[in-house]
Order: C-alpha cells, then structure tokens, then sequence
C-alpha cells in the first residue's frame, strides 16, 4: 500500500510518497530535476519498480505538494542536502538506494560528498555536474536549430524579453529535440506545469535550459567526484543535453562507475525508452543490494 504524508524541513513542509511495501528490498530514494520540476518524473520510475522494492517520491521545498516559501535565501544546494537529510532521518532510510535526475544529480553529488552512511548505490540519470560544461554543451546543440531559431534565442536573450512568447516557442523547439522527443499529454503538461516551481528554478538556474544566469550558474563538481566510494551508474541519451561526453566524463572520475547510454532518447529516457531505462537501473539496482 503506497504512503503519503510531509515532513518538516528547513524552511517549511516537504511532500512524500512510498510507493511499495516489499520491505525486503532496499528502498530507492528519488531526486526530481528542475531545480522545481517536482516528483512528477519520477512516477513512472515507482509505477515500474515499486513491485520490488519501496520507491521514495518527494517534493523538494517549493515546488509539487510542498510548501512554497517566497524567500530566495532557501533556495542553495546546501540547504536542498540538508532536506534530504531530514527526510531519510523522518522516514527511517537507514539502508537506501537514491536515483538523480539532471538537477537532481547535482543534489545527489553533493549529499555523497558529505559521506552519508547507509548509501548501497547511486544512479546518475542525465547528470549536470558541471554547468560550464553542460552550457558549452548547449551551444552546441543550438547551433543546430534552424537559424531563425537561434535568431530569436539570441535577440530575446541580448534584449531581456526571455519571458517573452517567441522566445518559449523558440524553446520548446529546442527541447522537442534534446529535452523529450515523445509528445506528452495535455493532461501530463498541465500536471507539470500547476507543480513546478518557477521562482525556484529562475533564481537557481535561469529562464532556460540553456541559459543559466542564477546561483547554480558557475557550479562545478568534478573535482571532487573521485572522493565519491559508492556504486555508481550514469545513463544518458543519445541526443540528451547531458551529452553522452560530458557523462562520460563524470563517469570516468569515479573509479569502477558504470556507463550507460539510450540511443533513442534524449533528456527523458524513462519516457523515450522507457523498458530499456528500468531494466537497466533494476539491474544495478539488485547488483548492489
């Protein structure tokens, strides 16, 4: 029987969901993207692998079915590890699996770097470890949109008018090809769309993907991912703004990290090859119970 409740955090109440009761297992912690994509990613990961093993939904603070507190100082990677730290003290994770994605693999980095006890593995899903990097990365993925595309990023982005509608349907344009190439929902876009947390992600990232002007906008990690000891995977797309370089790079700095990459796929391979993306982790997963 799935769980749900909220636990409190620094700065306000944070949202969760068990997804399983097979209490033999060890249980996989999620970390959605964004930063305030919400857990809503992730559900599709729970809807898979909750027959083995419990799977932790949450919302970080200011996004989804959490608190939305209007105050930029909460808004740092420190503050999101000691959220993480509070819900697996809350709910008990003594033993845990945890599972990243883009943002949320940031999160995960730097809660590893704090050598927390009880961790058998780490998945790192289209990881952005490097934001130097992952914008180089984004250049050159811009270069190849139609010109009057990158026209209008560049113009909008020189003027200030990214809030603008030319700009976001210049966006989606380029997410279509390295964000998500399946069509979803209306239902599912207006799902994500009442979750996210918009004033979380302009303050820590920006007003795009590929334009990154908040605090997160000179984070860089790979110094010290070597210092990281867990099992670790990381899983790419093909085509995925998480270039499978870039990923293979992070990989290559922690010692025996496994590497995966999803042919067909680009940011979302849990929606774009979604059999291949679980078989993978659940075999990780069972690897390192």
């Amino acid at each position: 029987m799935d769980r749900e409740g909220f636990v409190n955090v620094e700065g306000g109440r944070i949202w969760y969901q068990i997804v399983g009761d097979n209490h033999q297992a060890t249980p996989l912690l999620t970390l959605h993207g964004g930063p305030g994509s919400a857990h809503l990613g992730m559900e599709p990961l729970a809807k898979a692998l909750g027959s083995k093993r419990p799977v932790v939904l949450y919302d970080q603070l200011g996004c989804g079915q959490s608190d939305r507190p209007e105050d930029n100082s909460l808004w740092t990677v420190e503050r999101f590890v000691r959220e993480l730290a509070t819900l697996r003290d809350a709910l008990g994770l003594k033993q845990v699996h945890i599972l990243g994605h883009s943002w949320g693999t940031m999160l995960l980095a730097d809660y590893l770097l704090t050598q927390p006890a009880g961790v058998a593995s780490a998945v790192f899903s289209s990881p952005c470890l490097s934001v130097p990097r992952w914008i180089e990365d984004a250049d050159r993925n811009r270069k190849e949109l139609p010109e009057d595309v990158q026209v209008v990023l560049r113009e909008c982005e020189a003027n200030g008018t990214t809030d603008s509608e030319a700009y976001r349907n210049a966006e989606k344009v380029y997410m279509q090809k390295y964000l998500c190439r399946v069509e979803r929902s209306e239902d599912e876009k207006a799902r994500r769309k009442a979750a996210f947390g918009e004033s979380v992600y302009e303050y820590m990232w920006g007003p795009s993907e590929f334009h990154a002007t908040g605090t997160l906008r000179n984070y860089d990690q790979t110094g010290r991912l070597p210092e990281i000891a867990v099992p670790c995977l990381f899983t790419c797309g093909f085509y995925d703004e998480a270039s499978p370089a870039s990923t293979g790079y992070y990989h290559s700095l922690i010692a025996g990290s496994e590497f995966h990459v999803y042919p067909n796929s680009s940011h979302s391979p849990m929606v774009e090859e979604p059999e291949a993306y679980f078989r993978t982790v659940d075999a990780f997963l069972c690897k390192h119970e």
